[in-house]
């Protein structure tokens, strides 16, 4: 049975046919192959056959190693010789490996390339190499003990090792199963360790069931149906949380920036100190840090002892209303070039992965998050999945050579991370994460606003010294009452506390004692307790009483008892502190360090200006200029009219090699300067107007390829028509590199 090449095969198809195949298979396009041989090279070799089989789904893979069984990379193959090998009809699955070139030919005669083999599986369905004479052996003669080895090795790998191998015996000498079978010629020694099973006994050991165990379907996947409406609130609730999360966590490094560690990365001590400040476990931490980097809210100082600081974008995230504060960090999330879920598990070097670690970089992770969104994406609103190891089964079948050793592992990394963010919610993907998906951050930071309440502009004050916010605060509301109180739970309601050590916060900075009365009876729909009014009154009675001013610093005070307990505090010999006046103290330090170390001590100073007002004295955070966030470059898509150009090209430059006999008139630098063969190439075609296959070098030093009726040659300029856009163009002759005659079927 002959077959047709594969260049021929390539011929014979339609221009749609050639240009899915370019869509399929991006990596056939770059660079443009000069003709349709060229194009088959390419499409043979390993590594673009490799790159196409990620896309194939379980089914296809098996149909592609059951033509490698029947030796399609060596002859062509019958399609009834497949059809015997499965109980399903596998003529579609032909189809769609004939539609990427993964198999050529008629239904009389399949071929693969020959590069197939090591690119998808060296041993087919777990087959060994063929043996021809073994087509007939026999094995009723054999033991059982030789029966369980055969069986063993034809269930797969069909290799094993053993030292039985070594040496070469008669059947007569033999003494274990392998040197039996191997004296029986029913096992090929490769090796002193190593034998392997041929194919022919392989295939008569599985008797009914050639390929093994075919999964021709995909696996089931039970999900629940949820209020859409619900899944939404739900996932708004923990953008909600991540927001409040990553502004703490800017917070608490604009005080105390930790360090770079050599290695790269945050201190195991570092994240454990922000999971407590947080209230947050440390996988939860340990994604924060890693998404706050990559939104370029967070970046590494450099220098001589580099500190992870927030960065001058951090201020504009602050200020930003709370949708476009999450769609930031979700679209962070969604293009992290890194694995969170490796965190905390220890490399080849039984080193611990760290945030921020480079062990942690995944150029191909965005890729793979997405393929798991997608997934749940293509469900109807509201539909959860019921358990995350279904979606990875299911996935896995339909790309079981994607993901690597980490495959399953990253989809359920992908959907926890997914939930902490707030792009899925009870199992299922929310509106806005649908939204940030299909559209981007910005139209997601839109749905979500469309589906948060509207800002509440009241609080609950409780008798228990407890604020309850029944909904998203106002911001200025927001702002105030996390002044003057502690959240102590978060969700649908923040709970907050206030305190003795929360009001003088206040106190601190700048808030007197009738306007924190006045924000409460103002924004309080339950009546202001007794209790939060003495808390507030006594607290300021406490307050203020020590006062310092800036001179190195001064402290004055009207009672010269508590100035006479100051200065017999251990803290005042530290601060330096002298008395100069009854009432007044003097230091060398700055205002704020005094006042810190008298607060530390249990005094309760307050610093005031020169005109007496209670100054703010709260350190705002260290900046550093951003860096922008890391992006992941999507290369962009050829259109189909691009790739419907590709194809005339390719097509012209195999009827130029059939016309030239595949030879090309290079053209040279001094082109004008004289006769060459090239200039009398492109003459002849303008007098002949027969079309011209020109490479040349654009403007911008870009190569391109163009088929050309020359018009005008001379005068150091080519001048014909486009035959691709039917329009007249002017090429410069020295930035023509190469050009050949084409037949005159150009369309």
């Amino acid at each position: 049975m002959s077959g047709t090449t594969l260049a021929d095969w390539l011929r014979a198809q339609d221009d749609s046919a050639l240009v899915a195949l370019l869509r399929a298979r991006p990596d056939l396009a770059t660079p443009p192959p000069a003709d349709l041989t060229v194009l088959a090279t390419r499409i043979g070799s390993r590594a673009s056959v490799s790159r196409a089989c990620e896309d194939l789904d379980t089914l296809a893979l098996s149909v592609l190693e059951a033509l490698l069984v029947l030796d399609a990379d060596v002859r062509p193959v019958a399609l009834e010789e497949l059809d015997r090998l499965f109980d399903v009809d596998v003529r579609p699955t032909v189809r769609l490996l004939r539609d990427r070139a993964l198999v050529w030919g008629d239904d009389s005669g399949l071929s693969t390339p020959p590069a197939t083999r090591d690119a998808v599986n060296p041993f087919p369905c777990g087959l060994g190499r063929s043996v021809p004479s073994l087509a007939d052996a026999d094995l009723g003669a054999l033991g059982e003990d030789e029966r369980r080895v055969l069986a063993a090795l034809a269930a797969g790998p069909p290799v094993g090792q053993t030292k039985d191998a070594a040496h070469v015996v008669s059947l007569a000498n033999a003494t274990t199963p392998i040197q039996k079978l191997l004296a029986r010629g029913l096992l090929v020694r490769r090796d002193a360790l190593t034998v392997e099973l041929p194919r022919e006994i392989g295939l008569k050991m599985r008797g009914e069931r050639p390929l093994g165990e075919i999964k021709a379907t995909e696996p089931p996947l039970t999900t629940v149906q949820r209020e859409p409406s619900t899944v939404d609130n739900t996932g708004g609730g923990e953008a909600l949380e991540l927001c409040r999360h990553v502004e703490g966590l800017l917070t608490l490094w604009s005080d105390e920036p930790p360090a770079v560690l050599r290695s790269g990365g945050v201190g195991v001590r570092e994240l454990r100190r922000v999971a407590k400040e947080l209230d947050v476990d440390e996988r939860r931490a340990a994604l924060l840090v890693e998404l706050v980097v990559n939104a370029g809210l967070v970046a590494d100082s450099e220098g001589g002892e580099p500190e992870w600081v927030p960065t001058t974008q951090a201020d504009s995230w602050l200020t930003a209303a709370p949708e476009h504060r999450w769609a930031a960090v979700a679209q962070a999330w969604l293009d992290l070039p890194r694995l969170p879920g490796l965190i905390g598990q220890r490399d080849d070097r039984d080193r611990l992965l760290n945030p921020l670690a480079p062990e942690l970089n995944r150029p191909g992770a965005p890729r793979d998050r997405r393929r798991v969104l997608d997934a749940l994406a293509a469900l109807p609103p509201g539909t959860a999945v019921s358990d995350v190891t279904e979606l990875a089964a299911v996935l896995a079948w339909r790309a079981p050579r994607r993901g690597g050793r980490l495959r399953d592992e990253l989809v359920r990394w992908t959907v926890d991370e997914g939930t902490s963010v707030g792009v899925l919610a009870l199992g299922a993907l929310t509106a806005q994460g649908r939204t940030l998906l299909s559209e981007g951050a910005g139209p997601a930071a839109k749905r979500l606003g469309d589906a948060l309440p509207a800002p509440v502009d009241h609080v609950l004050v409780q008798a228990d010294l407890t604020v309850v916010a029944p909904g998203r605060l106002e911001p200025e509301l927001a702002e105030e009452i996390a002044l003057v109180a502690d959240v102590e739970s978060a969700g649908g309601a923040t709970v907050y506390r206030v305190h003795e050590g929360s009001v003088r916060r206040a106190f601190d900075a700048g808030r007197t004692a009738a306007e924190l009365h006045e924000l409460f009876r103002a924004k309080s729909k339950t009546p202001v307790p007794q209790s939060l009014t003495y808390l507030i009154d006594d607290t300021a009675r406490k307050h203020g009483r020590l006062r310092g001013g800036a001179a190195g610093s001064f402290l004055r005070c009207d009672d010269p008892v508590l100035v006479a307990e100051v200065v017999a505090h251990p803290a005042a010999e530290r601060l330096e502190l002298r008395r100069i006046a009854p009432t007044v103290l003097v230091s060398p330090y700055p205002l704020a360090e005094v006042v810190d170390g008298l607060r530390a001590a249990g005094f309760a100073p307050a610093a005031e200006g020169p005109d007496g007002r209670v100054l703010d004295l709260r350190a705002a955070g260290r900046r550093i200029p951003g860096k922008g966030r890391r992006r992941v470059v999507v290369p962009s898509l050829p259109s189909d009219e691009q790739l419907g150009e590709l194809v005339r090209l390719v097509r012209a430059g195999d009827r130029a090699a059939a016309t030239t006999g595949g030879a090309r008139v290079a053209v040279p630098g001094h082109l004008g300067a004289g006769p060459s063969a090239t200039l009398d190439l492109l003459q002849r075609a303008a007098r002949e107007g027969r079309g011209v296959l020109v490479d040349f070098v654009d403007s911008h030093g870009t190569a391109a390829r163009r088929v050309i009726k020359p018009q005008v040659v001379g005068g150091g300029v080519l001048e014909g028509v486009d035959v691709s856009y039917g329009e007249v163009r002017r090429f410069p002759l020295h930035r023509i590199t190469s050009a050949a005659l084409v037949e005159d079927d150009t369309e």
